[in-house]
């Protein structure tokens, strides 16, 4: 009996017959592709994307460089250098981010108690040399002025779940 089923099968071809069904069935329902660079999909709040380092509104910058992200970071990415000011806080004068060893797991940013450091929701940031992937306090510190409002935006959604 089973020797007539599967001769059946095979001359009625049946496999094919279900596979244009899928397809044609597909081909009626809504695509699923973009256009890439005119239309994006809509990142989740806790995308972790390009590293920044915040300033708070009056403009002084957050890290406290008590190197809790330096720390924690599993492949060693961070460097940070402080001094003490002369009221008595820590500064940075060194704040490198190693991007080509960054791993992206967030921990930099759940280590840190003022959340200077974030991953923000910038995913294209493509270089062409090695060189452009080490970031300095300067470049962290610009990547924070001009993601802001949105790391802000990003912080306040996330907060029930930190």
């Amino acid at each position: 009996m089973a020797f007539l089923d599967r001769t059946a099968r095979q001359f009625l071809l049946l496999e094919i017959a279900q596979g244009m069904w899928l397809t044609l069935r597909y081909f009626f329902s809504r695509k699923a592709t973009l256009n890439y660079p005119y239309e994006k999909n809509p990142l989740s709040p806790r995308f972790r994307g390009e590293h920044a380092l915040r300033r708070y509104p009056n403009g002084e910058e957050r890290c406290i460089a008590c190197k809790l992200c330096e720390a924690i970071c599993p492949s060693q990415c961070i460097v940070i250098e402080a001094e003490p000011r002369a009221d008595g806080s820590r500064r940075t004068t060194r704040y490198d981010i190693d991007m080509t060893k960054c791993i992206y797991c967030g921990l930099c940013e759940e280590a840190c108690p003022v959340d200077a450091i974030v991953e923000g929701p910038n995913f294209e940031f493509s270089v062409e040399t090695r060189e452009e992937l080490m970031y300095d306090k300067a470049r962290l510190l610009a990547n924070g002025d001009r993601w802001e409002a949105e790391l802000a935006r990003r912080l306040e959604l996330d907060a029930p779940y930190r």
